[in-house]
């Protein structure tokens, strides 16, 4: 697939850009996609969640009724779970929700994820771009010249570009990454995927690593 590449101000240069059709042109295998979707998703979660059980809970011992002739059930403890204050059945514990995936398994769902992307018309490749200064509104004003300022964006850089993620970060719907840290999710998240011109080089190879 070729594309072209476009400038600041929204409007097509001379050059071209060719997609490589290994990893713009797959067929879509869509549980690669769920499985690394998960696993970032996973990733996410910080895992401290906690809940007193009975064995855990302050308070006394002592039998609070008699064994027989109250009409209702016996009680042993006002820890149990039955009663307002007592311990919890069975309540989460603190634990890591991560798990392994293979290197290949998470590039082929990156590449499926970009084929849809190039399949859908998703995709637009920028003149590399260097900020002198964050400016927020300069970020702005180079989403509205590519015609994408209310889409969800996906803005990817070939190296860390410590000045234009710093004009994007106070944008919702904006965001910016290297090509090395580019992952399933974000690419499937955004409506538009920005690539910057030395980004595509840049993911070709690391996928032909």
């Amino acid at each position: 697939m070729e594309l072209a590449v476009y400038n600041k101000e929204g409007k097509a240069t001379a050059k071209k850009v060719t997609l490589a059709d290994s990893i713009f042109g797959l067929e879509p295998n869509e549980h690669a996609v769920y499985l690394d979707v998960k696993l970032y998703l996973a990733n996410q979660r910080q895992g401290t969640h906690k809940a007193k059980e009975r064995g855990e809970i302050t308070g006394s011992t002592k039998k609070i009724k008699k064994q027989k002739g109250t009409g209702t059930a016996r009680a042993g403890s006002i820890k149990n779970p039955l009663f307002r204050g007592g311990g919890r059945v069975f309540g989460p514990r603190p634990r890591n929700y991560s798990f392994k995936l293979n290197k290949k398994l998470r590039k082929l769902a990156r590449a499926t994820a970009l084929s849809h992307k190039a399949t859908e018309n998703q995709i637009t490749v920028l003149e590399d771009q260097k900020f002198d200064a964050p400016k927020t509104s300069e970020f702005v004003s180079l989403l509205e010249n590519l015609k994408v300022s209310d889409k969800k964006t996906l803005f990817v850089v070939a190296n860390e570009e410590r000045n234009v993620y710093l004009s994007s970060r106070n944008l919702k719907k904006s965001k910016v990454v290297s090509a090395d840290k580019l992952n399933t999710f974000d690419i499937l998240n955004a409506d538009a995927l920005i690539l910057a011109e030395g980004a595509v080089e840049k993911i070709e190879n690391l996928f032909n690593a």
